[in-house]
């Protein structure tokens, strides 16, 4: 086992049935000195044989698909297999032998470039009335008219309880059976890609949940010198066993890819997965994936949520850098905001009203860092690539860090909703919707979990308010209500007006693309930050576009009311030449305090 190639470890962790009726099982587990497998059915116990490296392996016969075992170490109690793939009872329930082959029908799929992606965040178990992987597939057309190109989904690994928003993930194999089985999830990925949509799953490294995290007793997988404060650490760095558990873990991170057809994978909290050794697991993580990749000549990207800006992220390994194709861009979101509610925090860091927004404009951040470096506010001097930079307006944190769940339009209004996502979306970077924003849900989306043990339960309430002081619990519904799942639902579409709105934008956005505006060697910005105008150019050959963007907060709608009038002609720079007017939000609301303006030179 430890000589099989890094990129194909997962074929062989785990139970995995056979032709002939057996079923084969390999289980790390360095630390014991016997494995067995215990079958559920009557609760016999079948030995496995020690390997190097710390594995235990055998072919057992009449184990076959569907059947339910545990595995037991040392004659300890019986656990859920460290790789199981599935977890029909729950996370303290029997492993079950899942056959994965799947009638696939996208094997022509080649993904979907990085400069069409327009990225939708949804969170499975609220994207529809019903929650699942099926149910799902039925909001696809939805996504493929409004012009999404690409999912991305919360983590799907299982967890605690009935509902979850997946960080608390302790079967790291296995998907969350609330959602359905692993072919359900299958049958919607291969459905997204019959409609040209990518599918990237969020997968969370840098810590295991707190119930039902048996890895800890199945062997050395957690560390006992890092912890992080949302739980146990990986044991990436441990001098005897830490070459092996990360072998373990991205093991895992092919798995997904290869069993499951995804287009990539979004790394959570990256700069929390904790090691102290001379290259981080997280390069090695992306080498074996490129190697996949080469091998298998199918799509496989990396996304990291990297916190601040981390130009190693980007950067080829053999530069020094971790190779991964894109990142999250906090910078964004808390500065649009700092704009529309100046002294609102929904992050640990604070941002400046228009200075802030200004910066990530003309430079594309303002705070930086690296894995294991310093994080922090930075003067910027010279501006970097936007391209591989992932932004939005809202996101689950973005939202959940709310006491009340509330999203944009709730915290400002309709119009400065409008003008955000205009700014978002005509950037060159990549834009990224949450589930409900592009038609105004109403409805919030609030932070869940459904642990069983009660100590637990409080502890998670205690750790929300200490997590984020400065907001106001008071009228907040706990996260362990079940209302707080159930009221997080998006529901149907509601605000047509908005829907219609975004699905404008994004067709814009491909036009532009298409006559080679979105491009930053194109682009060039000026804002006027007394008025929370910010204005970005493009100028392709004889054809010219931009937008205008207001983003103040309501407060100063008085300011607004003074300077609607004639400020389409002052707005366009281009003067003495026709001008398209694409988008004016103050068609809807002149008097608004926040709005947008989108033109185009004519082509003769």
């Amino acid at each position: 086992m430890k000589d099989i190639p890094i990129e194909s470890v997962h074929r062989h962790l785990g139970a995995r049935p056979l032709k002939n009726g057996h079923s084969s099982f390999s289980v790390w587990s360095p630390t014991s000195q016997s494995v067995h497998v215990q079958r559920e059915s009557d609760g016999s116990r079948h030995p496995l044989n020690p390997e190097i490296g710390g594995y235990h392996t055998g072919v057992l016969p009449q184990f076959k698909t569907g059947d339910r075992y545990r595995i037991v170490f040392d004659d300890g109690s019986p656990l859920p297999d460290p790789a199981s793939r599935y977890q029909p009872d729950g996370v303290h329930g029997p492993s079950e032998i899942v056959d994965s082959e799947f009638a696939w029908t996208d094997l022509d799929w080649t993904g979907v470039p990085a400069n069409d992606w327009v990225i939708y965040e949804l969170h499975v178990g609220a994207f529809t009335e019903v929650g699942t992987f099926l149910a799902a597939i039925d909001r696809l057309d939805e996504l493929s008219q409004l012009g999404i190109t690409a999912l991305e989904l919360m983590p799907v690994a299982d967890a605690a309880g009935r509902w979850n928003w997946g960080y608390d993930g302790v079967n790291l194999f296995a998907p969350n059976r609330n959602y359905g089985t692993p072919d359900d999830f299958r049958r919607l990925i291969d459905a997204a890609h019959a409609k040209g949509i990518a599918v990237f799953l969020d997968v969370v490294y840098n810590h295991l949940g707190p119930e039902g995290n048996y890895l800890g007793a199945s062997g050395p997988y957690l560390s006992k010198r890092h912890q992080t404060a949302w739980g146990s650490a990986p044991n990436f760095d441990d001098p005897k066993h830490g070459q092996e558990c990360r072998r373990f873990f991205i093991a895992n991170a092919i798995y997904w890819l290869d069993e499951f057809h995804l287009d990539g994978l979004r790394i959570d909290a990256i700069h929390c997965m904790k090691d102290d050794r001379p290259e981080h697991v997280v390069v090695e993580m992306s080498r074996a994936v490129a190697t996949w990749r080469k091998q298998t000549g199918r799509p496989a990207v990396l996304i990291a949520e990297s916190n601040v800006y981390d130009a190693d992220m980007l950067r080829p390994i053999e530069d020094g850098g971790c190779g991964f194709d894109a990142q999250w861009s906090d910078d964004f979101v808390h500065s649009v905001l700092a704009s529309l509610r100046p002294g609102e925090q929904l992050c640990h860091r604070s941002y400046q009203p228009a200075t802030d927004l200004d910066q990530v404009l003309r430079m594309g951040y303002v705070y930086s860092g690296t894995l294991q470096g310093n994080r922090g506010r930075e003067n910027v001097t010279q501006p970097v690539s936007t391209t591989g930079l992932i932004r939005c307006i809202q996101n689950h944190d973005f939202i959940g860090n709310h006491p009340l769940g509330q999203r944009l339009t709730q915290l400002t209004s309709p119009s400065a909703h409008q003008a955000a996502a205009t700014l978002m979306m005509l950037l060159p970077s990549v834009p990224m919707i949450f589930m409900g924003e592009e038609f105004a849900c109403d409805r919030p989306f609030g932070f869940f979990v459904d642990f069983g043990d009660e100590r637990l339960r409080k502890s998670v309430i205690k750790g929300r308010r200490r997590e984020y002081p400065q907001h106001d619990w008071s009228n907040g519904i706990l996260p362990t209500d079940q209302s707080a799942f159930v009221q997080s639902k998006i529901g149907p579409i509601r605000d047509q007006s908005m829907w219609d709105f975004y699905r404008t934008l994004i067709q814009l956005r491909k036009s532009w693309q298409g006559k080679g505006f979105l491009n930053e060697q194109a682009m060039s910005v000026d804002n006027d930050l007394e008025s929370g105008i910010y204005r970005i150019q493009y100028q392709q050959g004889s054809m010219t576009a931009g937008l205008s963007v207001c983003l103040r907060p309501e407060a100063q709608v008085n300011l607004g009311q003074t300077q609607a009038a004639g400020l389409r002609e002052t707005e366009l720079p281009i003067m003495g030449r026709h001008c398209d007017i694409l988008v004016d939000t103050r068609t809807v609301n002149p008097m608004a305090a926040a709005w947008a303006l989108v033109w185009q030179t004519s082509i003769t």
